[in-house]
């Protein structure tokens, strides 16, 4: 096979140095909060300018895939996700954390980063003719169906109720709405000249998750608690692995969504890593303890959010249709290097693209070693105080949220989202559904309003929306999503009053 020839040249002198260089870089960006993969692929697209096209690429996809893993990192520390793509990681993560499984914790986010990374790339090396049609597959309709699918995951992911999670979720909705219609260009909902822009994920994001956490380090730090202070336990690697592999379900799951959502043109790990979540936490005998510390919760975001990566540069390099927003700009540095994609990309510049898939398969490798081996320094993250460590996040924050437009507009925008959120809090309402409706808003929108114009030649507006196969299997999960979360609430509620009837009987008697 072509990849095992070019192998040896992934492993030559100059490309492994890129490949472990990346890796580690990669980790160290992914792990700031507001530094999302887009941006760090953006950022290092100059500096491979004066590379060959081969060496260049293996740095970009390095980067991409390190960086969507080490956004865990934060998630699980300090309940700050690193990119959009580790929100699901942040539910169960930072409560393992918080019980002092963090070392553990950090353990199963790089090794299922790993196995899902692995899936994603063979199935870019071995399927991608076969898969390309999968993707053409869906237009508008089905796109528009499937961020519906993963709006139907708001009402369970984090909040106290699924009504609270509702209306959170309707709320990131609106924010998502504000700004300039995406088709007629009208403005909507903009009462001040910040918002002429509209509201975009990175400070959404920052400020949802950032400043509720510098206001409770602070408060913290004012009443001399430690409060969520803890400590690092000593895990041995190997324990890890066998537990990890052992949750063939979660991997399972991660894997096959991941993949699923990466050959959708521009849906992202995000929905990759919520839906993966939401579809464990629904297959499992324990459901409750989702949200309270369940491995299996890590498990599934991450073999989902970097099993994605992969499947992502399927359509990207077969047709020139990125699979994710990362990937989109990716393909900016495959052009920049004189290269496009299709048929030719295989044949006439076969080095090229073997070389940069086989990169992209050691890397999974390197992944987990060096996400393991910076795993062993994070209890130094930790035992930082409270009042440092508000004070370094806020900055982190503020830098993150500049950097991206170099917006003083952004900054006021997050500031007044975090202070929301953190009042918010005090009700029992979480940024989670906030952040999902913002994300999948605009991609419901957009896809809505095109292929409302398409239907208009078509036949009708129902007719293109609630035909075809894929269109009726989308609308069937949907259904039984929003199903399931009213059941699974329902019978949460009945095994509370279960369990405070019998609490009540016992002290009666």
């Amino acid at each position: 096979m072509e990849l095992f020839e070019y192998l040896p040249q992934v492993l030559s002198g100059w490309n492994l140095v890129i490949l472990v260089a990346g890796t580690v870089v990669g980790l160290l960006l992914g792990a700031t909060p507001g530094l999302s993969p887009t941006m760090a692929v953006a950022l290092l697209i100059p500096f491979t300018f004066q590379m060959d096209a081969t060496s260049g690429l293996i740095l970009l996809g390095v980067l991409y895939t390190s960086t969507v893993a080490g956004g865990a990192v934060s998630a699980i520390l300090v309940n700050i996700p690193g990119a959009p793509a580790n929100i699901a990681t942040m539910l169960d993560g930072h409560p393992m954390a918080k019980k002092g499984r963090a070392t553990e914790a950090l353990h199963y986010c790089f090794i299922s980063s790993g196995v899902g990374g692995i899936i994603g790339v063979l199935v870019l090396i071995f399927f991608t003719p076969v898969l390309v049609g999968f993707a053409l597959s869906f237009g508008p309709s089905e796109l528009f169906w499937t961020a519906i699918l993963g709006i139907t995951v708001i009402g369970s992911l984090g909040s106290s109720s699924v009504l609270k999670g509702l209306i959170a979720g309707a709320f990131g909705i609106w924010i998502a709405l504000i700004g300039f219609n995406p088709v007629a260009g009208t403005e909507r909902f903009v009462f001040t000249e910040h918002l002429q822009g509209g509201v975009t994920i990175i400070p959404a994001l920052i400020g949802l998750f950032a400043i509720p956490q510098v206001f409770q380090m602070i408060e913290m730090a004012r009443q001399g608690r430690a409060g969520e202070t803890f400590g690092m336990e000593q895990r041995p690697v190997w324990a890890s692995v066998v537990y990890n592999l052992s949750k063939v379900r979660a991997l399972g799951i991660g894997s096959v969504i991941g993949t699923l959502v990466g050959l959708i043109p521009g849906a992202g790990g995000q929905i990759a890593g919520l839906i993966a979540y939401d579809q464990t936490k629904k297959f499992s005998p324990d459901s409750e303890a989702f949200g309270q510390g369940e491995p299996e919760g890590v498990v599934a975001s991450e073999s989902a959010n970097n099993s994605m990566v992969g499947a992502s540069l399927v359509p990207m390099l077969s047709l020139g249709i990125p699979g994710s927003p990362t990937a989109a700009v990716l393909l900016g540095g495959l052009l920049i290097q004189g290269l496009f994609p299709g048929p030719d990309l295989f044949t006439e510049h076969a080095p090229v693209a073997w070389t940069f898939m086989g990169a992209l398969l050691v890397s999974q490798v390197l992944l987990v070693i060096f996400g393991l081996y910076i795993s062993r320094f994070s209890k130094y993250i930790i035992r930082i105080p409270k009042h440092y460590m508000a004070a370094a996040v806020a900055i982190l924050a503020v830098f993150g949220t500049y950097s991206v437009q170099n917006s003083v507009s952004d900054v006021y925008i997050m500031m007044t989202m975090g202070v929301a959120m953190y009042f918010a809090t005090w009700f029992g309402f979480s940024p989670g559904p906030v952040v999902l409706g913002i994300i999948l808003g605009p991609i419901a929108e957009t896809n809505f309003l095109q292929g409302e114009m398409i239907a208009q030649a078509m036949g009708g507006t129902a007719q293109y929306f609630l035909t075809g196969n894929i269109n009726i299997l989308l609308i069937s999960l949907c259904v039984l999503s929003i199903g399931y979360s009213i059941f699974a609430e329902y019978r949460t509620k009945a095994k509370r009053r279960s369990q405070e009837t019998g609490r009540t009987i016992g002290v009666q008697s």
